[in-house]
C-alpha cells in the first residue's frame, strides 16, 4: 500500500503528504493565514470536514467562511448551537431535525408548552453563550445498536426513530460540541465560534413531525446567520419589508383569493384574483403564439401504467395523488371503496403526456422542433405543513412546454428560449436576473459524449446571447444538464423561477422517435421549459414585489370614476360606459360619501388611477385624473384621459407589437 497521496490544488500544483493526513494538516503546510480563514474542505468536489482524513490520491478545496459554502456552514452549525441552546435551557425537550434552508435554518423540538417569540432573547443569549465557549465539533462514528441504546437512554425517541430510517449502506455520524452531541450527516466547520455573532432568530411555527398530521406537533424555531453584521442587518430589513408585502395579506386585503382547510393547497380565486390571473395566462399565450409554440392540452387523471413506464411511479409516487379506478360504494354499511380497481393518478406535470401526443402519427427530422405548451393543472401531494398561500400548493397551473428536437438543434433552441425569458421578465418589471448552469450529477444516465454536447450546447447558447452564468458542479437532474433563472425582486429577494431542462431518457422511456435524413428511427432529445413556473407561485411573487400595487395592464380594477356631488352621476355612469366600452376595466363610485373617503379606500384597494368628477367637469366634459400615490391631480379633456388611458393599459406585448 502507498503511504503517501497526492494533492492536487486549485492552482493545478501537486504536492505529496503522508496518507491520513488530514485537511487541516494540509492547508496549515500552505500557510497560516490560509488556515485562518479556512473552514472546511471540498475533496474530490465533495465538501467535508477539514479533520476527515485523506486516504487516496485526490483534489483538495479550500472553503472560507465569507464563500457560498462557507454561508450553508455556518447556518448549519448554528442549528446545532440553537439545539443545544434549547437543551441547555430547557433540558426535557427532544430535538428532531435541523436543517439548513433558504435564507437561514429551522429546528424542530418535541416539548410540552411551545416556544412563542417571547423566548427568543434568552435563547440567543444562550446561544451566544455557547458560540463564544468556541468548542470543538468533532465527529464519530457509532453502530446503529449503540446511538438507538445512546439516545433512547436520554428520551431522544425521534433521533431513534432517525437512526432506524438512515440507509443500510451510511454510516451513522455523530458530532460533538463540547459535552453536547447530535446525529448528524455533517459536515461542520472547525468550531462554535465560527459561527460568529451574525445570527437571530426570526419566527416560531407548528409542524407535524417528518410532515404528517397524524404525527406528533412539534415546536419548530427559525433563524438565519451570515457571515458579517451588515448582511445581518440588511437581511432583517428585507425581512420586515416582506412581512408587510405578504401576499397573503395583500390578497384578503384586495379580495383577490382565498384558502380553506377543506381543499389544502387549492386556491379559491375571486374575481378581481382571476382577472390577474387570464391576463397573466393571456399574456403568456400570445408570447407562445408569437414563438411558434403549439398549445394543447391533456388529462389530468391516467392510469398508473403510464406513470410506470415513465418512471415516476417508482421516484415520484409519494408526491402524487393515487386514485383507485372503481365506482365507490353508494351504501351506507360497508367500505365507500373496496381496493379493486386498478390505481390512476392526478398528473403532477405535464410531460409524459405531450410525448404521447408528439407518438401520433410519423415524425420526420423536418419536422423538428416541435415546441408543445400547455397551461396544465397539476397537482402534487405536497405535505400540510409545507404549504404557503400562493407559493407553494398542491394545485397549480404551469406556464409548461417542451421542445422536440434534434441534438444539432439544443443550441439554437436554448437561444431561442433565453430571449423569450428574458422578453417576458422585462415586461413584468424584472430586469436582474442571475442564470445557472446545472451540469452532469453523479448518478446520471447517458453517455459521457451525449453530456459533453448538450453542457456545452448549453452553454455555447448562453455565451452567443452575451450573458452571463454560473457553473452549479453536480447540480444537475440524472437525465440531463439544467439552467435555472433566479430574479431579483424589489426588495432584493431571489426567485428561482424560470428554468429549462435538458432530457434524453424520458423520450428513450416512452418511445418518442422521428425518421433522421438517413431513415433510420431516432430519438429527440427534450427540453422541459417553464417561464413563470406555476401561475399560482408567480402572482403570488408579483403581489408581493409590487406590495399589491401591479402594473396598470394587470390591475384588476384600473380606473374608478368617483363622483363628487350626485349632479354628476349620470356623467360618470356614461365615463365608465365608455371605458368599458374602450377595454378598460372601469368601476363607478357614485356613493353620498366625501370624495377625500373614496381617494383613501380605493387608495387602499391599490386602484391604479382614478377620474373624479364634480358639476364643473360634467358640464365642461372634463375629469380630474389622480394616480395612485401621487398627491397631485391634473384635470383633462375626458376623451383626452379614455384615450390616453387605452394607450397605457395596452399589454407590453402588444404594445411591442404595434410598435414593430
Amino acid at each position: 500500500m502507498k503511504m503517501t497521496i497526492k494533492v492536487t490544488f486549485p492552482d493545478g500544483a501537486v504536492r505529496d503528504y503522508p496518507r491520513g493526513t488530514t485537511g487541516t494538516t494540509v492547508v496549515e503546510s500552505i500557510s497560516v493565514s490560509l488556515a485562518k480563514k479556512t473552514v472546511a474542505m471540498r475533496w474530490n468536489g465533495v465538501l467535508g470536514d477539514l479533520s476527515d482524513p485523506l486516504e487516496a490520491d485526490g483534489a483538495i478545496e479550500f472553503v472560507f467562511r465569507d464563500s457560498r459554502d462557507g454561508l450553508g456552514l455556518i447556518r448549519h452549525d448554528a442549528a446545532h448551537v440553537l439545539a443545544e441552546a434549547v437543551q441547555e435551557l430547557w433540558p426535557t425537550t427532544q430535538v428532531t431535525i435541523g436543517p439548513v434552508i433558504e435564507n437561514g435554518f429551522y429546528y424542530d423540538f418535541k416539548r410540552d408548552t411551545p416556544f412563542s417569540e417571547d423566548d427568543f432573547p434568552v435563547i440567543e443569549k444562550k446561544m451566544a453563550e455557547i458560540i463564544g465557549r468556541g468548542a470543538a465539533f468533532t465527529k464519530e462514528v457509532w453502530s446503529r445498536d449503540e446511538a438507538k441504546r445512546v439516545f433512547a437512554a436520554k428520551g431522544e425517541t425521534f433521533k431513534v426513530e432517525l437512526v432506524d430510517a438512515i440507509p443500510e449502506d451510511q454510516q451513522v455520524k455523530i458530532y460533538r460540541q463540547g459535552q453536547w452531541f447530535d446525529l448528524c450527516r455533517g459536515p461542520h466547520m472547525r468550531s462554535t465560534k465560527d459561527v460568529g455573532t451574525a445570527f437571530k432568530l426570526t419566527k416560531v411555527a407548528g409542524a407535524y413531525w417528518r410532515g404528517d398530521s397524524r404525527n406528533p406537533v412539534l415546536s419548530r424555531l427559525y433563524g438565519t446567520a451570515f457571515a458579517t453584521q451588515k448582511e445581518l442587518d440588511e437581511y432583517v430589513t428585507m425581512l420586515e419589508e416582506a412581512e408587510k408585502r405578504d401576499h397573503r395579506k395583500i390578497g384578503r386585503d384586495l379580495n383577490l383569493f382565498h384558502l380553506q382547510e377543506e381543499a389544502q393547497g387549492s386556491v379559491f380565486w375571486h374575481p378581481k384574483g382571476f382577472v390577474i390571473y387570464n391576463q397573466m395566462e393571456a399574456y403568456i399565450r400570445r408570447r407562445l403564439n408569437q414563438s411558434g409554440y403549439v398549445e394543447v392540452k391533456t388529462p389530468q387523471l391516467m392510469n398508473a401504467k403510464f406513470w410506470v413506464a415513465s418512471g415516476h411511479w417508482g421516484k415520484y409516487r409519494e408526491n402524487m395523488f393515487v386514485v383507485p379506478d372503481e365506482v365507490p360504494n353508494t351504501d351506507e354499511d360497508g367500505p365507500v371503496l373496496k381496493g379493486e380497481g386498478e390505481y390512476m393518478a392526478l398528473k403532477p406535470m405535464n410531460c409524459p403526456a405531450h410525448i404521447q401526443i408528439f407518438k401520433q402519427g410519423i415524425k420526420s427530422y423536418r419536422d423538428l422542433p416541435v415546441r408543445m405548451a400547455e397551461f396544465g393543472c397539476c397537482h402534487r401531494n405536497e405535505a400540510h405543513g409545507a404549504l404557503h398561500g400562493l407559493m407553494r400548493v398542491r394545485q397549480m397551473t404551469q406556464d409548461d412546454a417542451h421542445i422536440f428536437c434534434r441534438l444539432d438543434q439544443v443550441q439554437q433552441e436554448t437561444e431561442a428560449f433565453c430571449n423569450l425569458l428574458d422578453q417576458v421578465y422585462t415586461d413584468m418589471g424584472f430586469t436582474d436576473v442571475t442564470i445557472r448552469l446545472a451540469t452532469r450529477p453523479a448518478q446520471r444516465g447517458g453517455t459521457e459524449e451525449m453530456w459533453d454536447f448538450v453542457e456545452k450546447a448549453l452553454g455555447d447558447a448562453l455565451r452567443a446571447t452575451g450573458r452571463d452564468f454560473q457553473v452549479a458542479p453536480g447540480d444537475g437532474a440524472f437525465y440531463g444538464p439544467k439552467l435555472e433563472f433566479h430574479l431579483r425582486d424589489a426588495i432584493g429577494r431571489s426567485w428561482q423561477l424560470g428554468t429549462l431542462q435538458l432530457d434524453a431518457l424520458l423520450p428513450e422511456r416512452l418511445d418518442a422517435a422521428y425518421v433522421a435524413e438517413d431513415g433510420t428511427r431516432q430519438r429527440p432529445i427534450m427540453l422541459h421549459r417553464a417561464i413563470l413556473g406555476s401561475l399560482e407561485r408567480f402572482i403570488g411573487m408579483m403581489l408581493e414585489s409590487y406590495a399589491g400595487k401591479m402594473p396598470l395592464w394587470l390591475s384588476p380594477v384600473q380606473v374608478v370614476v368617483a363622483t363628487i356631488v350626485s349632479e354628476a352621476d349620470d356623467y360618470a355612469a356614461k365615463l365608465v360606459a365608455r371605458l368599458r366600452a374602450g377595454g378598460i376595466r372601469a368601476e363607478l363610485d357614485a356613493r353620498n360619501e366625501k370624495i377625500n373617503y373614496k381617494v383613501r379606500e380605493h387608495s387602499v384597494q391599490k386602484v391604479p388611477l382614478m377620474f373624479v368628477v364634480g358639476k364643473r367637469e360634467a358640464d365642461e366634459g372634463t375629469v380630474s385624473v389622480r394616480r395612485l400615490g401621487s398627491d397631485g391631480q391634473k384635470v383633462m379633456a375626458a376623451t383626452d384621459a379614455v384615450i390616453a388611458l387605452m394607450a397605457e393599459a395596452v399589454p407590453p406585448d402588444l404594445k411591442a407589437a404595434a410598435a414593430a
